[in-house]
């Protein structure tokens, strides 16, 4: 399940994709250029492609409402830039040197003259300073104001079949505030959300998976229904738990003891507490410690229609769960956000780094590439170098559409998971047989082929494709150099001759159909809430399990935080034993599992559905030997976490 900044995608998982393009910002230097006025800078990336002058439809009515965000570049946006990646690079000298948030603030951070000079500039403009944080100065007022502000018009444009406002021409800053403004948001009121003073809604109606169901791959096979690939095929299992997960990634006796996991979504579970210990409890993970597990959420939450409020609730879940279940001593602190929109997850992201809340992040959220603006880009990486200063890792879902041809009719990867300054995550289909032993795993890309109407075959087989790991090559983002030498030319260069970011780093299970199983409380017909459990699986499935696994290796270090990972994971790469090596076909023949689900959701009274599920076929994306865009370097391996052991 992966959350699109999210709807829940029938079957597969919550997968987030958020709204945002990683802009030209190779590593998050700022936007501002300096304009042909002497008395104005560029605030580039502002006005968005879909803007033009066919579909301007004339000016926004000068009385109409602008809510702003003016983010602030700092004292030193290329010095962070450059210090963000000397502390995480191994080879560096001032590898793992981090800084305190205070010290971050007070090394990068905006002065109170900057501060000041931004506020006199939106205020003279006539626009109404609403907030100050330590990284923007958000603003409301009236077209007109905005324009004075930023120089430019606004008008409306149709996008689609609906019609937003957004800027004529870049906006710009006064050139006298020499480079204090990093970007603008919200001059475009274009919805920018991840996918999937109100209340939150109950739970969603409950979901449940029917059987027959293998306890471990293979464990029960489909002798009643038609072969596959030359023989019967196993039934999927129920859903694979902590102990399965921990040996197959090499966990050994590392539990992420001392070391603190932030989790963001938007809005919050009000059962998460309750779910998450029963479901410990029952399948045989470590309790929950008083204590253990925190929540920092905001005062009130906006358009929980419009983002599916409830949809984020099982993200949630699984999310909390899956990182328990893989380091059950680790620190979990949940951070939730007021809506689904890019402003408010920035803020969630924003709490962790002003206030170090965990050293690990995982986010299961995002949207597709062509959705990105260059400023949200920009204020994203900005937020994730300041997390790298203070050894915060942030660790996103690839996203389950695989190439996303089938989604958008464009092949492109999803945001942030593109940004260079974040670890991808992909994912896999995973085997675990009898024993807790590790079979294999193949990239995640599913066909679903149908049972026919006289049991006899499986129609079309291998069927359509339904779903798969995220990935392949950003159009947007250059090619960071942790990944030179390492990414293959072809998928670097599939965009750009001079190489782009590609698109995961790592990988663990996503495939629903070898998926996790999580205990969440939803709604029964009857209208009770009632806990229950099913499997699930996506990317954001992915994410946790390796931000725990991240825990786990920062414990075997001595507890000394692993920081923005991407240039040791790739430094990790060859080695032996510290990756599995996954490829599209392990075993030598075509892999699949039978599946039987409720037609209604719920129980037998609406029918059953049975399905052969081939794996490894991932869209237009292939798994193979060595580095690929489908898992990255691989998964961890029983090798990855004592790799990090001090010797």
């Amino acid at each position: 399940m992966r959350s699109d900044r999210a709807t829940m995608r029938a079957g597969v998982s919550m997968a987030a994709t958020l709204p945002l393009i990683a802009g030209a910002l190779a590593l998050g230097i700022p936007a501002a250029h300096a304009a042909d006025s002497p008395a104005r800078a560029v605030l580039k990336g502002t006005k968005p492609l879909w803007a033009t002058a066919k579909a301007d439809r004339g000016a926004t009515p000068d009385g109409a409402r602008v809510k702003a965000r003016v983010y602030l570049a700092g004292r030193d946006a290329a010095g962070l830039a450059a210090y963000a990646r000397a502390v995480s690079d191994p080879a560096s000298p001032l590898y793992g040197k981090y800084l305190s948030a205070k010290q971050a603030q007070t090394r990068f951070g905006a002065t109170k003259a900057q501060v000041a000079a931004v506020k006199s500039w939106l205020t003279s403009a006539g626009l109404t300073v609403t907030e100050v944080t330590p990284r923007y100065v958000a603003v409301s007022g009236d077209v007109a104001a905005a324009e004075r502000a930023f120089g430019t018009q606004l008008h409306d444009f149709a996008k689609g079949a609906k019609t937003y406002r957004a800027p004529a021409a870049t906006a710009t800053a006064p050139a006298s505030l020499k480079g204090a403004v990093l970007t603008v948001t919200g001059l475009d009121n274009a919805p920018h959300k991840a996918r999937h003073a109100d209340q939150l809604p109950p739970p969603d109606a409950v979901f449940k998976n029917s059987g027959p169901f293998s306890s471990y791959h293979g464990s029960r096979i489909a002798t009643t229904l038609p072969d596959a690939y030359g023989g019967k095929i196993p039934y999927a299992v129920k859903g694979y738990t902590g102990r399965q997960l921990r040996a197959a990634y090499g966990a050994g006796t590392y539990t992420g003891r001392g070391v603190r996991i932030a989790i963001t979504d938007a809005y919050a579970s009000p059962t998460i507490a309750y779910d998450a210990a029963r479901y410990a409890v029952k399948n045989g993970d470590a309790p929950w410690k008083t204590g253990q597990l925190h929540q920092v959420l905001p005062k009130n939450y906006t358009k929980t229609e419009e983002c599916g409020a409830a949809g984020w609730y099982g993200e949630e879940t699984l999310d909390v769960e899956a990182a328990h279940a893989v380091a059950p001593d680790a620190d979990v602190t949940y951070v939730g956000a007021a809506s689904c929109y890019d402003d408010d997850l920035l803020d969630s992201l924003g709490k962790i780094v002003d206030n170090h809340l965990a050293d690990i992040v995982s986010n299961s959220w995002g949207d597709i590439e062509a959705n990105q603006t260059p400023d949200l880009a920009a204020a994203y990486d900005q937020v994730f170098q300041l997390g790298a200063v203070q050894g915060i890792g942030f660790y996103f879902s690839s996203g389950d559409n695989g190439d996303e041809v089938a989604n958008t009719g464009t092949k492109q990867v999803d945001t942030p998971a593109n940004s260079a300054w974040v670890t991808a995550v992909g994912g896999t289909s995973l085997a675990v047989g009898k024993g807790d032993t590790y079979l294999w795993e193949t990239g995640w890309g599913t066909e679903k082929s149908s049972l026919s109407a006289d049991g006899k075959t499986w129609e079309n087989f291998p069927g359509t494709f339904t779903s798969g790991a995220g990935g392949g090559t950003s159009k947007t983002v250059p090619q960071p150099y942790y990944q030179k030498g390492i990414v293959p030319k072809s998928l670097a260069t599939a965009n750009n001759a001079a190489g782009n970011r590609v698109v995961p780093d790592i990988a663990a299970i996503a495939d629903p159909n070898t998926g996790f199983l999580v205990g969440q409380t939803q709604t029964f017909p009857d209208g009770t809430e009632r806990y229950d459990e099913y499997r699930i699986g996506g990317t954001s499935l992915a994410a946790p399990v390796i931000a725990a696994v991240q825990a786990l290796a920062q414990e075997a270090g001595g507890g000394k935080p692993l920081g923005f990972a991407n240039p040791s994971i790739y430094a990790k790469y060859g080695k032996r034993g510290v990756y599995h090596d996954v490829t599209d076909n392990p075993t030598g023949s075509g892999l699949a599992v039978a599946r039987v689900d409720f037609a209604n959701g719920l129980d037998a009274t609406g029918g059953l559905l049975y399905s052969a599920r081939t794996l490894g076929h991932d869209s237009s994306l292939s798994a193979v030997k060595g580095y690929d865009d489908v898992t990255g370097v691989g998964s961890p391996a029983n090798g990855y976490v004592q790799s990090f052991r001090k010797r």
